[in-house]
């Protein structure tokens, strides 16, 4: 019999470090895909996977099995990334001005977005909101299950996914007239 996932995190939040183990083994690779779509970039998505898995363990703490774990999960991932995006703002508003190490790095980070598929990198362009909506519907996740991740109703999920086919198909005829 398989344990569920609301029983490992349970486990894992009073320090089973099999439990923690084996949540991981169920979730990473789907956690990882999600990442990737939220930044765009695999660096960027390891990055921020690794510093979700590293949080785990104190944020299992305040799981409260009041959504699947899976869904739970999603919700620590888009705050992290939200989070990982007002750092890197930040940063670079730091950095501005810094002279040729930062252009150059500007520089390298668009050639590599540029090797990026098509989807990707248009999703890039979109807002947050529409980006962290687009990426968890195209997770198979349903317009409820996204609505509660992002606490906003289902009928704005529903929206803002219309909203993103609306800028992506926008996008697509800007390039095909190039």
């Amino acid at each position: 019999m398989t344990t569920s996932d609301e029983d490992l995190a349970t486990a894992a939040a009073n320090g089973d470090g099999q439990a923690f183990a084996s949540l991981l083994d169920r979730h990473y690779d789907r956690l990882f895909a999600f990442c990737f779509r939220l930044t765009g970039a695999r660096v960027e998505a390891e990055d921020l996977c690794q510093d979700i898995c590293a949080a785990l363990p104190s944020k299992l703490r305040r799981y409260e099995r009041k959504a699947k774990v899976t869904t739970w999960l999603y919700k620590v991932a888009v705050n992290a990334a939200h989070d990982r995006r007002r750092r890197q703002a930040t940063y670079a508003k730091a950095t501005t001005g810094w002279g040729d190490w930062e252009t150059a790095r500007t520089a390298a980070n668009a050639e590599t977005a540029q090797s990026i598929d098509w989807l990707t990198q248009a999703m890039g362009q979109l807002n947050d909101d529409l980006r962290d909506t687009l990426a968890l519907v195209l997770d198979d996740m349903t317009h409820a299950q996204a609505a509660e991740v992002l606490g906003v109703s289902e009928g704005t999920i529903s929206w803002r996914v219309s909203e993103a086919k609306k800028a992506l198909r926008a996008l697509r005829e800007m390039e095909d007239a190039q």
